[in-house]
């Protein structure tokens, strides 16, 4: 699981027994039921991809609770939907699929990263349960390990936010969408909703 890099500076700390350790004790290939039920307890998570430079980016994913599905014990799958535009993160999954996740749960403090492959059909037959979604990402689980929640902070949902896709809702637009500096630039799509 190591590189040389980290191995290195493992020794320089003396914890090359206890990354051992872990990844021995608490790494997996694949997700259980505990992970399944965690994941799809959550509202956000961080992605983080690179391009095929090893360009990195790393990108915040919201929606409602459940919105990220473990389809499998090998496999998750979460929407992508429609946001600035940029495409940083999905642009990134096609020229280089290795991804890794990270929940937080902020309430009860815990924590789990995923690191796997991403892979994005535009005609994933999953696009038609997610509301609002442009796309599905599916995730081929390399790697799911939890990590030490001591340095989370404790924190409580004050509301979800109003932009969440709802079933039979319009997500409204964002103010910025409707700035002098975007509104003549919007895709379609935006433009058509507003």
């Amino acid at each position: 699981m190591y590189t040389q890099h980290q191995r290195d500076v493992q020794d320089t700390f003396d914890s090359r027994r206890l990354a051992d350790r872990i990844e021995e004790r608490l790494v997996q290939s694949e997700l259980d039921a505990d992970d399944k039920a965690f994941i799809e307890r959550q509202m956000m998570f961080f992605l983080a991809t690179a391009d095929e430079q090893g360009h990195l980016n790393c990108s915040f994913k919201g929606g409602p609770r459940g919105f990220v599905r473990v389809l499998d014990a090998n496999t998750l799958a979460f929407p992508d939907y429609n946001g600035n535009g940029m495409f940083l993160s999905i642009g990134n999954i096609r020229g280089n699929a290795e991804v890794g996740l990270l929940f937080i749960d902020f309430e009860q403090p815990k924590r789990l990263r995923v690191n796997g492959e991403a892979s994005i059909d535009p005609n994933d037959p999953l696009l038609a349960e997610f509301t609002g979604a442009q796309l599905v990402v599916r995730v081929s689980v390399r790697e799911a390990f939890p990590n030490c929640p001591r340095y989370i902070p404790r924190m409580q949902l004050v509301e979800e936010s109003r932009f969440v896709q709802r079933v039979g809702e319009e997500a409204p637009i964002p103010d910025w969408k409707r700035s002098d500096w975007a509104c003549d630039v919007l895709p379609r799509s935006d433009v058509d909703s507003s």
